[in-house]
């Protein structure tokens, strides 16, 4: 299915002009599938009307302005040359409430005399001390010898008594003594109440 659709003839045309609102204006067109002409016109606030004729086709669009009738302007609307106002003329700048002193160049002073170059005196030669013998001395007695304390004896190995083994008591079993029991017939109690017999 081709949804592209050749360009079809068409042509629509209106107007409008109502003096109350200032509204006139209006705009035509036609074509015939390849050409596009057309013009339309409006009404500008200076008074003019302004009319375009225009044609659109496969090599572009061109479109002839024109113009009819004279600009007019009223008091308020009508363009009014800049007036030049030259700029306020720039405040004394007061002067300083202190007077600028220069300072006072400060005093040379002399520096104090260098002191006084000594010069310093030789040093004073003194012969090295004669060398002295050494006096030997002999050595006071030797100590005398003692002999080291002599070694601990060597210990006596002594063999652990033997244990000696006791036969354990047998124990004597003794017979519990049985005591016989005695038989105890019941007592009888006699009844309070006496029994009545019948004849």
């Amino acid at each position: 299915m081709n949804f592209h659709q050749p360009a079809q003839p068409y042509s629509f045309a209106y107007e409008v002009n109502d003096a109350p609102s200032y509204n006139n204006y209006g705009h035509s067109e036609n074509s015939d599938g390849n050409v596009v002409t057309g013009s339309y016109r409006v009404l500008l606030p200076d008074g003019r009307t302004q009319i375009v004729n225009y044609r659109a086709d496969k090599n572009g669009y061109v479109a002839d302005v024109k113009y009819e009738g004279e600009a007019k302007y009223s008091e308020y609307n009508k363009p009014s040359a800049p007036v030049y106002k030259a700029p306020a003329t720039p405040a004394t700048y007061p002067a300083p409430p202190v007077a600028y002193k220069t300072p006072a160049p400060p005093a040379y002073k002399a520096t104090a005399a260098p002191p006084a170059y000594k010069v310093p005196q030789a040093p004073i030669y003194k012969p090295a001390p004669a060398s002295v013998a050494p006096v030997y001395k002999v050595p006071a007695t030797p100590p005398v010898y003692k002999a080291p304390p002599a070694a601990a004896a060597t210990p006596v190995y002594r063999a652990p008594a033997t244990p000696v083994y006791k036969t354990p008591v047998a124990p004597v079993y003794k017979v519990p003594a049985t005591t016989p029991v005695v038989f105890k017939s019941p007592t009888v109690i006699s009844s309070p109440w006496t029994p009545i017999r019948s004849n």
